[in-house]
């Protein structure tokens, strides 16, 4: 008979901090959708360029970035939030380096303006149009870039390196549910560079799914590390800490490879409760099941008791029809696990509408 997992709910500062997610959420993904940054014209140009010709198949660059995680949270009316992070090479760069960051989501499939010159007559032939329809009263200003479902571009500093590591940088957009092809750019600002500046695309095929409706979750995060800050963050500092949620920050593992000295912390959301007549709050049951993968298959190792939210251990505020989210965590001390391969097993129940939704999550656990 198995003994129950200690830690089963993470405490009061873990749920209190989720329970304001919602705040942070919305506000995450708005401070991204805004069109990119006009200065820098000529490292603009640049990237924007050299992510044409990856759209279009060419190589681009001797910059080579990697497409490493992403994940897929509610955000406010139909859009979902996707934080994600891409790396580099950490020796690439032999000093703090100052270089110019561009995402594009476009459709999947949709191609950029064949040229820029193209571009640029059929905006003159345009420009020509609108004035004659002026004479007749019907012109009107029109941008003739493309628009993308999301855009937006950075100039930041890349750190100094550390020995033996990879560079990771974390970025986040929020769009509707589709299917998207996502490029990130990254060059070196020419005026830093001692040669020719090193610049790379990274492109990624991605179906954002839909988390309205019936109960489902977001994507289930193993964390590498959660701490809680002292204040919720800088809408202007929300970009560069796209998994800063409110006062929690989440360092996601890249890997979900841990050791016996490590904690397991889990974070989710979960969608589309139903809400009792009676108490006008959700009634929800998440059970947590580790499974050991073994030279003779996979057997069960142990579970925790079920984490139950509903009118008694929710606080009383908390109010679905508000926009509140509900929280899914887990923090359990690693110390008691065996090394080895696991797969934890989670299955959220809704006690009222009777619909039940699993999630699985595959993990490593070694010697320290």
């Amino acid at each position: 008979m198995s003994t129950s997992v200690p830690g089963v709910w993470p405490g009061a500062r873990r749920s209190v901090v989720a329970f304001g997610l919602i705040v942070a959420l919305a506000g995450a993904a708005s401070a991204q959708e805004k069109k990119p940054d006009t200065g820098n014209q000529d490292e603009i140009r640049a990237l924007l360029t050299a992510t044409d010709e990856a759209a279009t198949g060419k190589s681009t660059g001797s910059l080579a970035l990697k497409w490493e995680q992403h994940h897929f949270i509610k955000s406010h009316g139909d859009k979902t939030y996707v934080p994600f992070t891409v790396s580099f090479d950490g020796a690439t760069f032999a000093a703090s380096t100052p270089v110019g960051l561009y995402l594009r989501v476009a459709k999947r499939g949709e191609l950029p303006p064949t040229s820029v010159a193209a571009a640029a007559n059929d905006a003159d032939k345009k420009k020509k149009k609108d004035k004659k329809d002026d004479v007749k009263g019907t012109g009107s200003q029109v941008d003739a870039r493309h628009q993308y479902p999301f855009e937006d571009v950075f100039f930041i500093d890349i750190p100094p390196p550390v020995a033996g590591q990879a560079q990771l940088l974390r970025r986040a957009f929020a769009v509707s549910p589709g299917d998207y092809d996502v490029y990130v750019a990254l060059k070196e600002k020419a005026a830093g560079a001692t040669a020719s500046p090193k610049i790379g695309v990274v492109k990624q095929e991605l179906t954002v799914p839909s988390l309205d409706g019936n109960l489902t979750t977001s994507s289930v995060i193993m964390a590498a590390k959660v701490d809680v800050l002292p204040t919720e963050i800088a809408s202007d500092r929300q970009a560069e800490n796209p998994y800063t949620f409110g006062a929690m920050k989440i360092t996601p593992s890249l890997d979900n490879k841990f050791t016996t000295k490590d904690e397991l912390d889990v974070i989710f959301w979960i969608y589309g409760a139903g809400v009792d007549a009676a108490t006008k709050k959700p009634h929800i049951e998440v059970e947590y099941n580790f499974h050991q993968k073994t030279t003779d298959g996979e057997k069960f190792f142990n579970k925790t008791d079920p984490q139950v939210m509903n009118a008694e251990t929710l606080p009383a505020q908390f109010d679905l029809a508000a926009g509140h989210q509900l929280p899914g965590s887990l923090a359990v001390p690693l110390a008691s696990f065996p090394a080895g391969e696991y797969r934890l097993e989670l299955k959220v129940t809704d006690k009222t509408s009777g619909q039940a939704v699993s999630r699985e999550s595959n993990f490593s656990i070694a010697a320290p």
